[in-house]
């Protein structure tokens, strides 16, 4: 049993490294399916998701922020995108990141008492509640639409899309060098992991465990800080000076023009019922 206990700690680590890479293929999967938003123009998809995100942030109704989720929700099925994936990776982390900042919320707003916390005997307001309350659903909201975004779009067209409407070429390329660097992090850290699996012949000791933890750490920023510049030179060598350039030119067709009105009119729609 302690040999399994030794070899924990790499296949956990190995596991998880797997899902951080299985989830960027899988989103790179998801935006080439035959789906409603896979085929309209990227150009659309980011003022129109970017839009609603905003009109959801702005709004003060919970029947509007809750409007624009269920419009997202819907867009995910009919894009043809896992629900389940969707609940379990955007909403749950959103959830549980969002709620403990939202937390001392429940008993610092000031209002009218509702319950008291167990044991510490602090009064839980309805001001409070409903503070946390709407906080929890425009980050729920906002997380399900941009992952809308990234899951029915390349990265590529993302950022084409981005200098399309002038966003700084800085801002394009920390945001593009960012995507190739995590993965490649990823993969190394894969590796090294793999490769100290490979030739462990017994089973680690805690001591031993927390030094190759410290070691792995070390050598993983070694490396990244030596292979940050190879990335950007490899990137140079290949044309890259900020600007994206695809294969595929961007072309409104009917179903992009109605795409974005549609887009605008919800979002309108959104901005009116929040008041």
């Amino acid at each position: 049993m302690k040999g399994r206990r030794g070899g924990g700690y790499l296949e956990r680590t190995l596991d998880g490294l797997r899902d951080a890479i299985a989830h960027v293929e899988s989103a790179e999967g998801a935006a080439r399916r035959d789906g409603l938003l896979q085929r309209l123009d990227p150009r659309v998809k980011v003022a129109g998701l970017l839009a609603l995100v905003f009109a959801a942030a702005l709004s003060t109704s919970a029947t509007a922020i809750g409007a624009v989720l269920a419009l997202a929700v819907a867009g995910s099925a009919l894009s043809r995108l896992s629900l389940r994936t969707l609940a379990a990776r955007v909403w749950l982390g959103a959830f549980v990141f969002t709620g403990a900042i939202a937390l001392p919320a429940l008993v610092l707003v000031p209002g009218d008492p509702v319950g008291h916390v167990p044991f510490a005997g602090w009064p839980v307001t309805a001001q409070g509640l409903s503070s946390a309350g709407y906080l929890v659903l425009r980050v729920e909201t906002a997380a399900t639409l941009a992952y809308l975004l990234v899951f029915t779009t390349p990265w590529s067209h993302v950022l084409k899309a981005l200098r399309v409407f002038r966003v700084p070429v800085v801002v394009v390329v920390i945001l593009g060098m960012t995507y190739r660097y995590v993965l490649l992090l990823l993969e190394i850290a894969h590796e090294m992991f793999e490769a100290r699996r490979s030739r462990a012949v017994s089973a680690a000791t805690g001591a031993d465990r927390r030094r190759a933890v410290a070691t792995s750490a070390g050598v993983l920023l070694t490396r990244s800080l030596h292979l940050s510049g190879e990335v950007y030179l490899a990137m140079q060598s290949r044309g890259f000076r900020g600007e994206v350039h695809v294969l595929d030119d961007f072309r409104m067709r009917a179903a992009d023009w109605l795409a974005l009105a549609s887009f605008a009119a919800v979002t309108a729609a959104a901005v009116w019922a929040g008041r």
